[in-house]
């Protein structure tokens, strides 16, 4: 006869043999198991895909470094001169009799009607100068004039100056001209005179844009693609800083160029450069399609979703317009005094402080919490599913 475990509950007898025992232990010890590894596969499908890439303050920091100030551009947060100093350079510039004013003068005067938006009288300043001074700096002049005619989008006549300026130097501003060059073929290529935003509304995540047309007729090794790529792209945050930083062309450019043959270490400042040209549209069909260009950037991003770039880019947006504030109130206040704007600027301003980030240590938290709940609670449901089946099972066997 088989040896049996007794207890006695509510007065009534139950005897169990010791194999049933064991078995009923041994489903409970694969429950506990089947649970934990349930919890944990939940866990890990509450996360994002092993192969993404994390996102923290490190990684955008790697990318600034790679890029220096492509962030403090796109958030407008650098050096840059208010309308109200573009009006006193005018004055000031004029004020020298005609006769007595250097070649420079003729620049600095032409260069504040472009930044006010007076591109034709840049144009009508620049043209003195050269009908003045026919050989002297006649790269300024050709670079300044090509400019400025692209500024007023009459692109094929700017591209004859750009491509004359490029021909007397090619190597100044580290070669900014070449690109400029490069990025007015690319527009005259798809519009013409008339561009429509996006430039390219189905390629530019991966290979495509602006850095596929820029690549399309060399012949480059694998090793000299990203050093072009990287001097194209300095060659647009030069056209930002010097020009229009919040150009939604030069933007959905950059962001071109930082997307193209990168694993994840610039897709961040690509996912804003977008994000930003998005905002300085008013087409909706156009505002929607930059902000999905910025989404497919973010696609591989731990951690970081549209909703949350947009509120870094809130913030960073902020500084830099309350940095340009500031900028704009002294050179107010310099002016109302009668001081010279060049000379105070000067004085007070070296180089343009970094940007701040966001913390962002309270999204992570949420995010954290939100695994270690769901996967408790998954947890429980299955432990509790299990008991069910496994008491099922004990009802179910038959007496030994």
């Amino acid at each position: 006869m088989r040896r049996c475990q007794r207890s006695y509950q509510s007065g009534h007898r139950i005897t169990v043999s010791q194999p049933r025992l064991r078995r009923s232990q041994f489903a409970r010890r694969r429950l506990l198991i089947f649970a934990i590894a349930l919890s944990l596969a939940f866990s890990l499908a509450l996360s994002e895909p092993c192969c993404a890439c994390l996102w923290d303050s490190d990684t955008l920091a790697m990318e600034r470094r790679r890029f220096p100030e492509a962030h403090e551009l796109i958030a407008g947060h650098f050096l840059r001169h208010s309308d109200t100093y573009y009006q006193w350079r005018i004055f000031d510039r004029k004020a020298v009799p005609a006769d007595q004013r250097r070649p420079m003068d003729f620049d600095d005067i032409a260069v504040a009607y472009d930044k006010l938006g007076q591109h034709d009288k840049a144009i009508e300043t620049i043209l003195s100068k050269m009908q003045r001074w026919p050989k002297e700096q006649r790269y300024e002049s050709e670079a300044n004039l090509g400019t400025f005619h692209i500024h007023a989008g009459r692109f094929k006549e700017g591209l004859k100056h750009i491509k004359k300026a490029i021909a007397i130097n090619p190597e100044a501003h580290f070669g900014r001209e070449v690109y400029q060059k490069r990025l007015v073929e690319y527009l005259v290529s798809i519009g013409g005179e008339e561009v429509k935003l996006p430039l390219r509304r189905e390629g530019s995540f991966g290979n495509g844009g602006f850095a596929t047309f820029l690549l399309a007729d060399r012949e480059l090794n694998e090793r000299e693609v990203p050093v072009e790529i990287n001097n194209a792209v300095k060659g647009v945050l030069g056209m930002m800083r010097f020009g229009h930083y919040d150009s939604p062309i030069l933007l959905e450019t950059l962001g071109d160029l930082l997307m193209y043959g990168r694993g994840d270490d610039s897709k961040r400042l690509a996912a804003r450069a977008y994000l930003k040209a998005s905002y300085g549209i008013n087409d909706p069909s156009a505002v929607t399609a930059y902000r999905e260009k910025a989404s497919k950037a973010l696609e591989r991003q731990v951690g970081k979703e549209l909703p949350d770039l947009e509120k870094d880019m809130k913030f960073e947006i902020e500084q830099g317009n309350n940095f340009f504030g500031e900028i704009s109130a002294k050179e107010k206040a310099w002016l109302a005094a009668g001081a010279n704007l060049d000379t105070e600027f000067s004085k007070l301003y070296h180089e343009s402080p970094k940007l701040s980030l966001r913390p962002p240590a309270s999204r992570f938290k949420r995010n954290a919490i939100t695994v270690v709940v769901f996967g408790t609670l998954f947890t429980l449901i299955a432990m509790v599913i299990g008991a069910m089946v496994l008491e099922h099972s004990d009802s179910s066997d038959p007496d030994e």
